[in-house]
């Protein structure tokens, strides 16, 4: 048995599969199907995709329809990273465009924490690891 995060866009799934992968080393876009004409999807957008960061798969879809509900902070990628630098370096990029929930800082639960929504509506917490 396996589990994979799913995220679902409306329509910037590829945008969002090609930012993620170029902010994380190993990091790859493994196999996008697109829709195709007559298809219930606007022609060219993501059906289905599966990406990796860092190893990590992910799978995405262009929704082919507008839906009631979006991304919530509820549900969030946490990333552990070994450097100050990894961690001011991700934070900057995934907050650019989005929202800032908790500025980069120390907590009593970290030497250095910060949580942020990115320009899709995805939520990360970017951590430091102690080591």
């Amino acid at each position: 048995m396996k589990t994979t995060a799913f995220l679902m866009f409306e329509g910037r799934a590829e945008e969002a599969m090609n930012f993620y992968t170029s902010l994380f080393e190993n990091s790859e876009i493994i196999k996008v199907a697109r829709y195709g004409a007559n298809q219930p999807g606007k022609e060219g957008t993501v059906k289905q995709a599966i990406f990796s960061l860092n190893g990590q798969e992910y799978m995405c879809i262009d929704s082919p329809m507008s839906h009631g509900f979006k991304f919530t902070p509820a549900i969030s990628i946490f990333v552990d990273c070994n450097t100050e630098s990894e961690v001011d370096a991700l934070f900057e990029k995934l907050s650019d465009g989005g929202q800032i929930f908790m500025p980069l800082g120390v907590y009593p639960f970290s030497k250095k924490f910060g949580w942020t929504n990115d320009k899709f509506g995805v939520s990360w917490q970017i951590n430091l690891l102690e080591n």
